[in-house]
């Protein structure tokens, strides 16, 4: 990739790693509020259950931010909309870190998730423009990967640091990859104009397509299964599998390792057909989850599931942003805007499952099992609602004319 330019003078690879800079912040402070939960509940005098709706504040805006911050800048160029997104996030953290109560903080974190989604789609449209047709889907796993890496790199490092020196240290650290990403894109990232006739009319008319739903549909059920493990994953290796607790840290290393390796091929094999690689990773996470869900018990054999099914739970972002943004071309940046809302909710539905399965009594390795099974039924709806619908006359001309087609 690094080889391909896009002018005369910019090399193409500088300007797609500055955009998943962003990526690396965004998940760095996504996820390392889950390891400093005990600390922050203790500064802000609440209880646990209390705190965790610090996450929740988080996803909220990720939800909200998505769509609309995505719709109202359908007119911008997407180098100026990463730039002024990121720009939200920093003032997002400055707010965090400066937040004397739990209701501020809780407005602070929900203010930080409102660009969350936004960035992603806007830097995934640009590093797509800048790559070509042909790569689109290794540019946009490119992007993809700082969210991989943050969870490998960023998310040990954050909770490390916040542990010795406090735990609003995070907000410094994800602030300051913010701030050096926005210094990044400004120098690296060629202007990547909105297409010609963009509107926010225009992009909310996405939500009329009944394919960007169906997508959206088999994203969140599809990928929930992942999320019913991954809340429970500490638990399920110290008390199931009898793990020493000091291994914790290079257990969610290894689910780091296998989320860029699944990211990183989840774009080469989307770019083959976004369709047919999305089918064939939920199949991967629903077998792979049924067999950490049956070997919890020995932790050192369930960690070659554990890596199967991070790596395909990964390779579906990239697919699945294709497949999106495809449904409703007329509406790139809400559509792609979308993946992240239906990952957020993935994420709430999988901890909702899991937690139900808990509290119904069965064992902590169950969660991963219903897991399995969630992705099971992504992988049917995705067999039924994502039928290529039967070519009509204007499509065949499409095609015979050259058209890039998933």
């Amino acid at each position: 990739m690094s080889t391909v330019r896009t002018d005369r003078s910019r090399p193409l690879l500088p300007g797609i790693l500055a955009l998943a800079v962003g990526g690396f912040a965004l998940g760095t402070t996504e996820f390392a509020i889950m390891g400093l939960l005990p600390q922050a509940v203790e500064d802000l005098n609440v209880d646990l259950p209390a705190g965790g709706i610090l996450i929740s504040a988080y996803a909220l805006g990720v939800v909200v931010g998505a769509p609309l911050l995505a719709a109202g800048m359908a007119r911008v160029d997407r180098k100026t909309s990463a730039l002024w997104l990121m720009g939200l996030f920093v003032v997002g953290h400055a707010f965090s870190l400066l937040a004397p109560d739990f209701p501020t903080m809780l407005v602070a974190r929900f203010i930080s998730g409102l660009p969350h989604g936004a960035y992603f789609s806007a830097a995934a449209l640009a590093a797509a423009h800048l790559a070509g047709p042909a790569r689109r889907g290794q540019a946009i796993a490119w992007v993809m990967a700082g969210l991989s890496v943050a969870n490998l790199i960023g998310v040990p490092l954050a909770t490390w640091l916040g542990q010795l020196s406090g735990w609003r240290w995070m907000f410094i650290v994800t602030g300051v990859f913010g701030a050096l990403t926005v210094v990044a894109v400004a120098w690296l990232v060629p202007s990547v104009p909105a297409p010609q006739g963009s509107s926010v009319r225009g992009e909310l008319t996405a939500l009329k397509s009944p394919a960007l739903w169906r997508a959206v549909a088999v994203g969140i059920i599809g990928f929930a299964g992942m999320f019913a493990l991954y809340t429970y994953i500490t638990p399920v290796f110290t008390d199931v599998g009898e793990m020493p607790e000091p291994l914790v840290p290079l257990i969610m290393a290894l689910y780091g390792v296998g989320m860029v390796v699944g990211t990183l091929v989840g774009g080469v094999l989307s770019d083959r057909s976004a369709k047919r690689s999305l089918q064939w990773m939920l199949g991967t996470v629903a077998v792979a989850l049924a067999c950490f869900s049956l070997t919890a018990e020995w932790w050192i054999v369930s960690l070659i599931p554990l890596l199967a099914a991070a790596m395909g739970a990964s390779a579906l972002v990239p697919s699945l942003q294709l497949l999106l943004v495809d449904a409703a071309p007329q509406a790139p940046q809400l559509s792609g805007a979308l993946n992240h809302s239906a990952l957020n909710l993935a994420n709430a539905m999988g901890a909702w499952v899991g937690a139900a399965v808990i509290s119904a009594g069965f064992g902590l390795q169950v969660p991963a099992g219903a897991g399995a099974a969630l992705a099971g039924v992504g992988l049917l709806l995705s067999l039924v609602l994502l039928r290529a619908p039967r070519p009509t006359a204007d499509s065949e001309r499409s095609a015979s004319s050259g058209a890039v087609r998933l």
